[in-house]
């Protein structure tokens, strides 16, 4: 099986959070945990031309969660090996029973994937609901995002159909992890 992957249509993304709240409720998280995460980027301002104002306002949104990286910041960092990536798919789990919640990872990924429980000690994220693909299911991000904005698949059929863009701006470099992601950005979020 091919590495996995994420892939973004930006311009449609509305900011619901429907996304985050399904993947939320799915993993029955703790207050304050999200897998997926959805951010709000605006800039700009409203600028004096004569005796009126006009904006120069852009704003958007960005729906994210781990990436399941070609190289993972998280992996190496992990003193006791819970984190793992997987060979079959590239898939990146965090071992619950190996964890012990140093919280390195959370540290170390550019993305804020992983999650740290405050009551378990422990630090987990986005499996790409393996248990949901398993019975031939989407992941619950995907299956619940109302504009049909979330895509998951192998990432080189995924950059063949929607291109290679894997950042946008206010994102980091993919260069640090290699993110496999695929995003249509908005037209104010291409990074320049």
């Amino acid at each position: 099986m091919a590495q996995m992957g994420f892939y973004i249509n930006q311009s449609l993304c509305s900011g619901c959070k429907a996304c985050t709240v399904a993947c939320k409720d799915r993993k029955n998280l703790e207050v304050g945990m999200n897998f997926r995460r959805v951010y709000a980027y605006e800039e700009g301002a409203y600028i004096q031309k004569g005796s009126s104002i006009v904006h120069n306002i852009k704003a958007f949104y960005f729906s994210i969660s781990c990436n399941h990286c070609t190289k993972p910041a998280c992996v190496p960092i992990c003193p006791t090996g819970a984190i793992t990536k997987r060979k079959e798919d590239g898939i990146t789990i965090i071992d619950q029973d190996k964890c012990a919640g140093t919280k390195f990872c959370v540290s170390a990924c550019p993305y804020g994937a992983p999650q740290y429980n405050e009551k378990l000690f422990k630090t987990n994220k986005c499996d790409f609901c393996l248990d949901l693909q398993e019975k031939g299911e989407d992941p619950v991000c995907v299956s619940t995002c109302i504009m049909r904005a979330i895509e998951f698949g192998p990432i080189e059929d995924l950059r063949q159909k929607f291109g290679t863009v894997d950042e946008i701006k206010g994102m980091p470099s993919a260069a640090i992890t290699n993110p496999n992601l695929v995003i249509t950005p908005h037209r104010d979020a291409v990074k320049i």
